[in-house]
C-alpha cells in the first residue's frame, strides 16, 4: 500500500499533481527522441505508452538496451514521484532483466511504487509488448532531491 499522501495531495490535489507530472514528462527534452505518453493511473502507479521503430535498434535489428532502461526507469520513477508532491526524485540505482528482444511497435512500461515513504523510494517496472507479453523488468531506487517540482518549467498544476 502506498504511503499516506503528503498534506494537500488527496483528491483533486493528487489529480493536479499527477497531471503536472504528465506535463513534466511531455516537456523533457529526452522525450523528443521517443514517441511516448505518460499516464499516472493512481498514487504509486504509472504507465507509459511508447511506439518504437528502427531508430531505437542495435545492429542486430531489435530495440537497444538503452531504450529498455529509459522506458523502465521512467515508469518506476514516475510511479514513485507520484507520491512526492514537492520535490523531484533522482535515480540512484537501477537493475534490468532482459527476457526477450523487442521489435518495432507499441510497448507499455508499467511502473509501481514498492516501498519508501520519505527520502528513498523503491519502484519496479515491466515492459509489455503488443502481444501482451512481458519482455523486460527492472527495479530502481530513487532519492528525494533538492529540486523543487514547482520550479521546473514543465511541471504545471491546473
Amino acid at each position: 500500500m502506498p504511503p499516506d499522501p503528503a498534506p494537500g495531495a488527496a483528491g483533486a490535489g493528487a489529480d493536479a499533481h499527477f497531471r503536472a507530472l504528465e506535463s513534466l514528462y511531455a516537456t523533457a527534452p529526452i522525450n523528443r527522441l521517443f514517441e511516448s505518453r505518460l499516464e499516472i493511473v493512481e498514487a504509486g502507479v504509472a504507465r507509459i505508452h511508447f511506439l518504437l521503430d528502427e531508430r531505437h535498434f542495435h545492429a542486430a535489428g531489435a530495440v537497444h538496451g538503452t531504450s529498455y532502461f529509459k522506458m523502465l526507469d521512467d515508469a518506476a520513477f514516475y510511479a514513485c514521484n507520484s507520491l512526492v508532491t514537492d520535490r523531484f526524485l533522482l535515480t540512484t540505482a537501477f537493475n534490468l532483466l532482459f527476457t526477450r528482444p523487442l521489435p518495432a511497435g507499441p510497448v507499455i512500461a508499467e511502473g509501481r511504487w514498492i516501498s519508501g515513504k520519505r527520502r528513498v523510494f523503491v519502484g519496479d517496472a515491466r515492459l509489455i509488448d503488443a502481444q501482451g507479453e512481458e519482455v523486460s523488468r527492472g527495479t530502481g531506487t530513487f532519492m528525494t532531491s533538492q529540486i523543487r517540482l514547482g520550479g521546473l518549467p514543465g511541471y504545471r498544476r491546473a
